[in-house]
């Protein structure tokens, strides 16, 4: 019973919006829709979908990064290639069979975490934060992508992996699990779909949990006074380092995900426009708040796709536009922001009944 409330606590803590019967029982009808919605759609739609949900790890890891830890890093991108390219030059030189896929996915993520565990030992260890950090994340992010695009020659290869340049790599495998009577090759359908979709409502539920205890407590309480928080005792380096690391593995995920979904990976993904996005998603929505940084990104993505049918110029103006708006008019994001405004509209309500 105890360990159940514990668990309850986590979920509903201060650090995040949304807590209650009518939060959870929206969100048990938000995910049955989601479950029901592959049989109600088509191949093409459902693959479509999958694209988005891939994005979305990367916005929650620079949620925690930014919005939780007070940190504004431009690098997401950087270990979303590198676990990308990690995926592929695995399982083009060892193939698919008996689920090696998913351990190429284990060892990706593992490569993006040991480059945010040094890079950000350096960072933050180094006392480096502000504007430098950015600037420091975003250079490390234009090299990566500056060396990739660079290496078309022939003898730019790893095994039987040749990195193309700025073609990228293609022709991996997709992720394929072992199953009873054959293996279960995971492409852009329904069976994809609910893996990513199982995925990424762990991925909230953990981090939700994760940004309620002390832990999270102790990041808020750095973002809003890092001084402070030495002061009481707390290694501030070491849980903004923690938080780093998090972030990027998530942004590895992403990027892994990509990867076997659309089975190729090019330097583009690390261009400075790519570094820019996530900032977007998570400004829009809310980088406060996990809940708002997933619908907000969502919600982005669409447009943004939705827009690049007139040209993808267009949809960059309007994303930058939507940004300077966002900042301009609600600073802590759309979604957070009207949040608020309905949580002071009943408050007023039951004070005035």
């Amino acid at each position: 019973m105890t360990r159940h409330l514990r668990f309850i606590r986590l979920l509903e803590g201060p650090q995040t919006l949304g807590r209650g019967p009518v939060f959870w029982g929206a969100a048990g009808a938000v995910l049955l829709a989601a479950g029901i919605y592959p049989l109600l759609a088509d191949g093409y739609t459902v693959g479509n979908t999958v694209y988005f949900f891939n994005w979305t790890f990367m916005a929650l890891g620079l949620c925690l990064i930014w919005g939780y830890g007070g940190t504004l890093s431009f690098g997401q991108t950087a270990f979303f290639g590198l676990s990308g390219y990690a995926y592929g030059v695995l399982t083009l030189n060892f193939g698919a069979a008996y689920g090696f896929t998913l351990l190429a996915l284990i060892a990706a993520l593992a490569c993006s975490a040991m480059l945010a565990a040094v890079l950000g030992y350096f960072l933050y260890f180094g006392r480096i934060s502000g504007v430098f950090l950015g600037i420091v994340t975003l250079s490390v992010t234009l090299v990566f992508e500056r060396f990739m695009a660079q290496t078309a020659g022939p003898e730019w290869h790893v095994g039987v992996a040749r990195l193309n340049g700025f073609n990228g790599m293609s022709g991996m495998p997709p992720l394929t699990l072992p199953w009873f009577g054959g293996a279960l090759v995971l492409f852009p359908d329904v069976g994809l779909y609910y893996l990513v979709l199982t995925l990424l409502v762990l991925a909230y539920l953990g981090l939700r949990m994760l940004v309620n205890s002390k832990f999270g407590n102790v990041l808020v309480a750095i973002r809003e006074n890092p001084e402070r928080a030495e002061m009481l005792g707390y290694d501030v380096r070491k849980y903004q380092l923690v938080a780093f690391v998090i972030g990027a593995v998530m942004a590895g995920l992403s990027g892994a995900l990509y990867t076997s979904w659309g089975q190729y990976i090019t330097p583009s993904s690390m261009s400075i426009t790519a570094a820019a996005l996530p900032i977007v998603w998570v400004a829009v929505g809310g980088r406060g708040d996990l809940t708002a940084t997933l619908i907000g990104t969502l919600a982005v993505l669409a447009a943004f796709q939705a827009l690049t049918i007139y040209g993808s110029q267009y949809a960059l103006v309007v994303m930058g536009l939507l940004l300077v708006a966002t900042v301009l008019i609600a600073p802590g994001g759309l979604i957070v922001t009207f949040a608020k405004f309905v949580g002071r509209m009943r408050h007023g309500s039951k004070e005035a009944a």
